[in-house]
């Protein structure tokens, strides 16, 4: 019986011997796909994370806007300007110089001087845009005339209006960040205007040895 189970254990397969071994160039595919595998994990979860807080840094460029309504075309009479604030806090002037009911009777120009970053206002009886902190003169167009906009050929930025049914709108950059108040439309005071446009000029003002909010003390 011994001589059996001896005779039994000597001809059993040994699997051992029968196994192919792993060749290298399977070890090296495999090796190769594993660390591709991880690098693009790696990077498509930093990648996903870099392109939601770039738009959430930067949700803003070139063609990235947002049509808003202004006013009924009806509401702004021929030569008259009115100041709209886009959800961005930028400030625009938009001014009707033509009567035939379509964008083309309007346009809209940043109210921000790119001189010194003043309040610029339209001045119908005199036709041109006007930066009232060193005399500085836009024409209808808000190209730069006179004053140091004129002198360093500067332009005020245009913003793109179209009407539909009577309504103009107004395309503007979206909001940087996320706010839960919405301060953009229609703006008729001065109160509260501060960043861009705000006069640096007369703000130091005060500042001034003498000043008392108007004259100078002699």
């Amino acid at each position: 019986m011994a001589n059996e189970g001896s005779r039994s254990d000597l001809s059993a397969p040994d699997a051992s011997h029968h196994a192919e071994p792993e060749s290298p160039d399977r070890r090296q595919f495999l090796d190769t796909a594993s660390r591709t595998a991880m690098v693009a994990g790696v990077v498509g979860g930093y990648g996903g994370f870099a392109l939601i807080a770039g738009k959430y840094l930067y949700p803003a460029t070139t063609g990235d806007v947002m049509w808003q309504f202004v006013s009924e075309v009806e509401g702004i009479k021929i030569g008259e300007s009115i100041r709209y604030r886009g959800p961005s806090g930028e400030m625009i002037n938009i001014t009707r110089m033509r009567r035939e009911g379509t964008a083309d009777d309007f346009i809209a120009l940043s109210s921000t001087c790119p001189h010194l970053g003043c309040q610029v206002r339209w001045e119908g009886q005199n036709d041109r845009f006007f930066c009232p902190c060193h005399n500085g003169e836009f024409d209808p167009s808000g190209v730069g005339i006179g004053g140091p906009p004129g002198d360093a050929g500067q332009s005020l930025p245009r913003y793109e209006l179209r009407v539909e049914r009577g309504l103009l709108h107004i395309a503007v950059p979206p909001p940087r960040f996320a706010s839960a108040e919405d301060r953009s439309g229609i703006v008729t005071t001065d109160e509260g205007i501060v960043g861009p446009g705000h006069d640096p000029c007369l703000g130091c003002e005060s500042d001034r040895p003498g000043y008392d909010g108007g004259e100078e003390l002699v």
